[in-house]
């Protein structure tokens, strides 16, 4: 059977990175979370110093991009690949509101969405792949097989993000979160690079009152029309 790139954009706390895993394991396909890559730089410009609420020195991250390294390294035991940034693992650092707040700015660079969109379109030269971002069908793989849109309402996307940071122990605020999640897709959608759109040929699809289930499932039936 053919191998194919599945391309799962959307807006940010819509489950992107569940189902692609989903369907990365049921398919034997590598999953590559992009996400995951830009707050590895955010990270990074926020430990340099580069980056903070009140300000963005956007040319000293420009200058250091070179000496950005990323890569996923797969564990067995969580049964998917974490993101390390310079050899170190940094898959906790990169999921906290901190850089959360923070990731939209520094993804509006061009110059970093164009280091790691060549990253990611090198990843996916062979197929097999299940890819989730903001761009993934528009810029990335415009011609990927199987595109998605994934979409929820701010509230609903907010209260998930909401459990996953106490389950994790995190101290947070459901406000702060809701309003970073609105944040989030203000400036996702209006900047001047690559903003977040839905492809013309991507199947849209809203999970706001859909359980993990009947969402594999109605999407999994997707792939098997394109297989």
């Amino acid at each position: 059977m053919k191998k194919i790139i599945i391309a799962i954009d959307g807006f940010s706390s819509t489950g992107k990175s569940t189902i692609a895993k989903q369907l990365a394991n049921k398919l034997g396909y590598i999953y590559v979370d992009t996400g995951a890559m830009y707050r590895a730089v955010t990270l990074y410009a926020m430990q340099q110093g580069f980056v903070e609420e009140s300000f963005f020195k956007r040319n000293d991250l420009i200058k250091n991009l070179p000496k950005i390294s990323l890569e996923f390294q797969f564990n067995e035991s969580l049964g998917f690949a974490e993101m390390y940034l310079n050899s170190v693992n940094v898959e906790k650092e990169i999921r906290t509101l901190d850089v959360s707040k923070l990731v939209s700015k520094v993804s509006t660079v061009s110059e970093v969405r164009q280091k790691l969109v060549a990253e990611q379109q090198n990843m996916g030269k062979n197929s097999g792949i299940v890819m989730d971002g903001r761009d993934i069908g528009t810029v990335v793989f415009p011609e990927a097989e199987l595109k998605l849109f994934m979409t929820a309402s701010p509230d609903k996307r907010a209260k998930r993000r909401y459990k996953e940071l106490l389950d994790r122990g995190d101290d947070v605020n459901y406000k702060e979160i809701l309003h970073n999640v609105v944040e989030r897709d203000r400036i996702d959608s209006t900047r001047e690079d690559s903003p977040l759109i839905k492809a013309d040929d991507a199947v849209e699809f809203d999970n706001s009152d859909m359980g993990l289930e009947e969402q594999f499932e109605r999407i999994y039936s997707l792939v098997a029309d394109r297989l």
